[in-house]
């Protein structure tokens, strides 16, 4: 191989990021800031939370029943009575928490459209102090807090995020996040009881183990699949969810064992 041909890829990469980087920052494309993935990360932590959730207290049970040497009709028993009942349980949960904020984010907003509209001066001096104590020169400041002040919503969006610290929940579905959570625990639920409903059908020998297999590669799949969005190491992130599961579920299986060693 020529220096030509080492050269000529470099040259098409390098024109091809700048082509990039130039349309990253073209007024459309800063309009919409594709780079915060908004879209797709408001739910992101309702499927990921569902799906660890699922896959980890599944084949703990399972692991449990496993270890205390019961048999593969109770092990389904008690797979499937918790993916419902569990994941049903963590979708209203986190369907009443988001309810929660939402409703929170509101009553806030309006003590604080109130407090614009009835005490506008204390809220103008509220907004040059946290100006100042961003480092702002005072004249700066001043001349900021006059410009935000004469919009009423940007005055009062300044100040939830600015003084109170809330972030904007509006845009968020309790429904939408309650389902996330059910659907991704049922899928994800369901990977380590695969092989005991299939033992019914077919002839499979060590099903725990095949089920343990599964679990691991569904862990490492779910963890890998947070880099969509959080943009890190995918390797890293698979990993470290894996090794959560694995621990959890040993610690059920031993609890099984042991249990089974002093009630039987």
């Amino acid at each position: 191989m020529s220096c030509r041909d080492w050269i000529k890829p470099g040259r098409r990469t390098k024109k091809k990021d700048d082509k990039q980087i130039q349309e990253a920052h073209e007024q459309k494309s800063i309009e919409a800031e594709p780079w915060h993935d908004v879209a797709r990360g408001r739910y992101i932590g309702d499927i990921i939370y569902g799906a660890s959730d699922g896959i980890v207290t599944t084949f703990a049970i399972v692991a449990g029943a496993t270890g205390a040497l019961l048999s593969t009709p109770i092990i389904l028993i008690l797979g499937i009575a918790n993916l419902l009942a569990d994941g049903f349980s963590m979708a209203a949960g986190n369907y009443l928490g988001a309810k929660s904020e939402i409703e929170y984010f509101r009553k806030e907003k309006q003590r604080e459209t109130w407090e614009v509209e009835h005490m506008p001066a204390a809220e103008r001096e509220e907004v040059r102090q946290i100006f100042r104590r961003k480092g702002l020169a005072s004249h700066m400041a001043d001349k900021l807090t006059e410009i935000i002040a004469s919009n009423k919503k940007v005055w009062v969006d300044i100040m939830m995020t600015e003084e109170l610290g809330i972030l904007p929940t509006e845009n968020v579905s309790p429904w939408k996040s309650a389902f996330a959570t059910f659907l991704s625990f049922l899928v994800a639920g369901s990977m380590p009881l695969i092989f005991f409903i299939l033992s019914y059908t077919t002839m499979i020998s060590n099903v725990f183990a095949l089920s343990a297999i599964t679990t691991a590669a569904s862990l490492f799949v779910v963890g890998a699949l947070r880099v969509k969005i959080t943009k890190t190491n995918w390797i890293k992130s698979g990993i470290e969810m894996l090794l959560i599961g694995g621990i959890a579920a040993t610690v059920a299986y031993l609890i099984g064992y042991l249990l089974k060693m002093i009630v039987i």
